[in-house]
């Protein structure tokens, strides 16, 4: 009997796989690439980059958690000129598909990294609109207009398939994500981190230098599923890509169920950078067992009973 598909259609995307190295966690891919079998992903999203080089926030920027990390990295990167500069050579030789992530503090800066990302030959972006906007301070997926705002800067700048990846703090997320599909997105990503904090119980400091920072893991999931089912369940059609908290094949089997095509591997990473393999084969273990023979028969299902 043959095994069953793992073919994922993603808005105008085809994928081997519907799994996908989330952003920030396998730094610019080749580094990873190199001791992962990148075969087992359909995608690989390199860390997010800005216009202009950010140097991120002082140590300590990383935390344990009971279930889970704690990070106050703060998107440091070397600006899109020198990301471009070193990647160019590498995006086409890595044996999967490398998506670009763009972040900025301004809409027009949004699209200037986005379209040297496009030149530098990545198959689709992400808009990262989990930073706060320079202006007002308000991060960009807390607000409709504004998250809207970059994705349609991104939009009419390139012209591979565009994701928004949103915040699972975002007020109502269901509306953001209706914003962003009105402004040309191809997909969602639900969800990035949380925020959070930790504190020190021998000298009562906060274990990150800026207090409050991302959190991923296990402890993610249920939040961002959460968000994958409302916005599937209220914009049936949108393409979605679950991410959070995904450490098993059972993980992606109950995010596809929830609404979503494909499923972003993170925090894992960190602990086992080959986890692709492991989670790969427990994703086609659980097809077997349920009677399915692909992934695209499991989308949706939790959603439409």
């Amino acid at each position: 009997m043959a095994p069953p598909s793992l073919r994922a259609r993603l808005g105008p995307l085809q994928l081997r796989s519907p799994l996908i190295a989330a952003s920030g966690t396998v730094g610019s891919v080749w580094e990873w690439a190199d001791v992962a079998d990148v075969s087992c992903y359909g995608a690989a999203v390199a860390k997010s980059v800005s216009p202009e080089p950010w140097e991120g926030r002082p140590a300590p920027r990383l935390a344990p958690t009971t279930a889970g990390m704690l990070n106050g990295i703060g998107i440091q990167n070397p600006g899109i000129d020198r990301w471009v500069e070193t990647m160019t050579p590498r995006v086409g030789s890595l044996g999967v598909q490398v998506w670009g992530s763009a972040v900025a503090t301004e809409v027009e800066g949004f699209a200037k990294v986005a379209l040297a990302l496009e030149g530098c030959g990545v198959t689709a972006l992400e808009v990262n609109l989990s930073c706060p906007n320079l202006e007002d301070g308000v991060m960009f997926s807390f607000s409709a207009g504004l998250a809207g705002e970059a994705v349609m800067a991104v939009r009419n700048a390139v012209s591979v398939p565009v994701g928004a990846k949103l915040s699972p703090n975002t007020p109502d997320i269901v509306e953001v994500a209706s914003a962003v599909r009105e402004a040309g997105a191809d997909f969602v990503v639900l969800t990035n981190t949380a925020l959070g904090t930790g504190i020190d119980v021998g000298t009562g400091a906060p274990l990150l230098s800026g207090a409050v920072g991302g959190y991923s893991g296990p402890g993610l999931k249920p939040v961002a599923l959460r968000c994958v089912y409302e916005v599937a369940r209220a914009l049936p059609g949108l393409p979605i890509v679950g991410c959070g908290g995904v450490t098993t094949g059972r993980d992606v089997i109950e995010y596809l169920m929830a609404g979503a095509s494909a499923v972003e591997l993170g925090t894992v990473h960190l602990a086992e950078p080959r986890a692709g393999k492991r989670i790969k084969d427990e994703l086609l273990a659980g097809l077997r067992r349920i009677g399915h023979t692909s992934v695209s028969d499991l989308v949706g299902t939790a959603v439409t009973r």
